[in-house]
């Protein structure tokens, strides 16, 4: 697996230079390297890197989630908060309101099922927003409004709630209605849950740093292993928001101790390095070509519809926002990369043996295939021309 490894990294890293010599993004790289060498391209990749994939690209996910907590402060939080709270719910349920009769009228799918796929698709992808942020963040492009924080707060948030309304319409759908109640209860439970307990935690590993004198790298390994175990609490299905609970962790270490948070921060910079060619490039091995042309030309239309209702969702979450027209616009362009809840929660309608699960993954799928580069593209041409820099 070493020398597999080895080759993906080795072309990973041309395609990354390739792309950026091109004025793209280097992640297309990364996510075309995934579609060559994974199981529906050439199938070069190792069947145990295959196999540890879903582990390996959570574990890249926290460190740009930790990354992201310990560059959000007290005073960030309270200029985006409401706004924060709107984009969290407001665009992925109006995409998931058009979705729904459109997957009906489109694809022929009955309500329920309809609502699944509305969902799944409804999610936008932290994995592929919350680093382009980071590097705006460092380039203070919209530093002044507070706009990369904005959205790397919503788009935590609006996983949580997609995913909770997805396992609503799966109980309903496979005969389980008596988790339904538990579902919608779940949703604002976990969130509250994952904040305070990541609150916690932070707290708790201020006080360890200021007491055990240790050096930073294995601060880093002590922090990074802490909030793999807080994350395990949301894999054993209790009800905690993980994500946002490891964001949670990083604001605290920043309160309460800024001169560590930025040395953690740069240590965690480094690391991104690594983490981040695991993580694009093992999304890039579950695309599945043939699935994604099983969805058709109905497919991309109705992925289009979605697209729509969560523009009109992002402008109707701002409204009454300090931000301008063009800060809005580049809000509604960052929304639209989907990837990571696609790629872990698409086969599971399949695998609970739902009528139309291979349609649902069929349409997960192109969505990943259509948005993420899209969106990536979109985010990078378009926020130095509608950001003012700070």
């Amino acid at each position: 697996m070493i020398v597999n490894l080895a080759l993906i990294f080795l072309l990973s890293l041309l395609l990354n230079w390739g792309f950026e010599k091109m004025l793209l993004p280097g992640l297309l790289g990364m996510l075309l390297t995934g579609m060559i060498m994974g199981p529906y391209g050439l199938d070069w990749m190792s069947p145990k890197l295959m196999a540890l994939s879903g582990e390996l690209r959570t574990a890249a996910l926290i460190v740009i989630l930790i990354r992201a907590g310990l560059g959000i402060n007290r005073q960030m939080l309270n200029r985006v908060g409401k706004p924060a709270l709107r984009m969290s719910c407001i665009p992925a349920a109006c995409e998931g309101a058009c979705l729904i009769p459109a997957a009906h009228w489109l694809l022929g799918l009955p309500w329920l099922e309809a609502g699944m796929l509305g969902f799944i698709i409804a999610a936008v992808s932290p994995a592929v927003v919350v680093p382009q942020m980071l590097e705006l963040k460092e380039r203070r492009l919209g530093a002044d409004k507070e706009v990369p924080t904005l959205l790397l707060a919503g788009a935590s948030a609006d996983n949580v709630f997609a995913i909770t309304v997805f396992y609503v319409f799966l109980n309903l759908g496979t005969g389980q209605r008596h988790d339904v109640v538990w579902q919608l209860v779940k949703a604002p439970l976990s969130v509250v849950i994952g904040i305070v307990v990541g609150l916690a935690l932070g707290w708790w590993l201020v006080r360890f740093f200021r007491r055990v004198h240790i050096r930073d790298t294995k601060k880093v390994l002590i922090f990074f292993l802490v909030a793999i175990l807080f994350h395990h609490l949301e894999v054993l299905k209790w009800p905690v928001a993980s994500l946002l609970g490891i964001m949670a962790m990083g604001f605290v270490i920043l309160e309460k101790y800024e001169d560590l948070a930025h040395r953690l921060a740069a240590k965690f910079g480094k690391v991104w390095v690594f983490a981040e060619i695991l993580l694009f490039v093992l999304v890039g091995a579950q695309f599945d070509v043939h699935a994604a042309l099983q969805a058709g030309l109905a497919g991309v239309i109705l992925i289009a519809v979605g697209l729509v209702g969560r523009c009109v969702g992002v402008a109707w979450a701002l409204m009454n926002s300090e931000l301008n027209r063009r800060e809005r616009w580049f809000c509604v362009f960052a929304y639209l990369p989907k990837a990571t809840v696609q790629a872990a929660v698409g086969a599971v309608p399949l695998a609970a043996g739902v009528a139309s699960g291979s349609v649902i993954l069929a349409v997960a799928v192109l969505a990943i295939v259509i948005t993420a580069p899209v969106g990536s593209l979109l985010i990078r041409f378009t926020a130095p021309r509608l950001l003012a820099k700070g």
